[in-house]
């Protein structure tokens, strides 16, 4: 946009003309997002547990993805550590979707998620998923030595709640080359399969250890 905006040093009438223009577009531009996003506040306020999944495979995943409740230390698997959980080898069947973990590692990502089911396909950065990836060495840049742990939506609005703010863009101005203190419940994603070296170790589209995640996260410590 700064590029254009040299460019338009024409003629006075012209290169104000040309602003105006571009003063307009970004307003309008403005007005639509806040308009999606005022529609996306409803679509997640009305997003049942299962999502808008249509599958039954899909719908009990959701139901994962979607927990509210807070892992006490009785539900904590300790054996679950970011070392273990990252160790190689077919770890399908290696941890439960029924406790909790605890991962301290380094943030090497924060990323936007995507429009997906559990949220009901919502499109605003604010009403979906945040993928933070974890590695256990600073300035890792392996992604098949990344394991992704998640911020639902839904967790971010009561975190909001209690003055703690979760949005993709202050966790990583936040987060991003720190070490951190994870916690929340375990998840097997089976959806990205094809994409963990650990369960798909031949594939061309590797960008994640495991599948398995913490999602949703419950806390988020910074060690350093």
């Amino acid at each position: 946009m700064k590029s254009r905006l040299i460019r338009l040093r024409l003629a006075p009438f012209a290169g104000a003309l040309a602003v105006a223009v571009l003063l307009l577009s970004t307003s309008v531009q403005s007005a639509q997002e806040g308009a999606d996003a005022t529609g996306d506040a409803q679509l997640l306020a009305n997003c049942p547990v299962i999502g808008d999944a249509k599958s039954e495979k899909a719908k009990q995943v959701n139901v994962f993805k979607r927990r509210m409740t807070i892992p006490t230390t009785a539900e904590i698997d300790h054996h679950a550590t970011l070392e273990a959980v990252l160790a190689p080898g077919d770890d399908t069947k290696r941890w439960t979707q029924d406790t909790g973990a605890t991962f301290e590692g380094y943030v090497a990502g924060v990323l936007e998620g995507g429009s997906e089911s559990v949220n009901c396909h919502t499109n605003s950065e604010a009403y979906k998923d945040t993928h933070i990836e974890l590695a256990l060495n600073p300035n890792e840049t392996d992604k098949s030595k990344y394991i992704v742990v998640e911020v639902t939506p839904q967790v971010r609005q009561r975190e909001s709640a209690a003055g703690r703010d979760w949005s993709t863009g202050t966790l990583k101005k936040e987060l991003l080359g720190h070490k951190v203190k994870i916690t929340g419940w375990l998840l097997f994603d089976a959806e990205h399969v094809g994409n963990a070296i650990n369960t798909n170790p031949d594939g061309s589209r590797i960008w994640r250890a495991t599948v398995w995640e913490i999602h949703p996260i419950t806390s988020i410590e910074v060690e350093n």
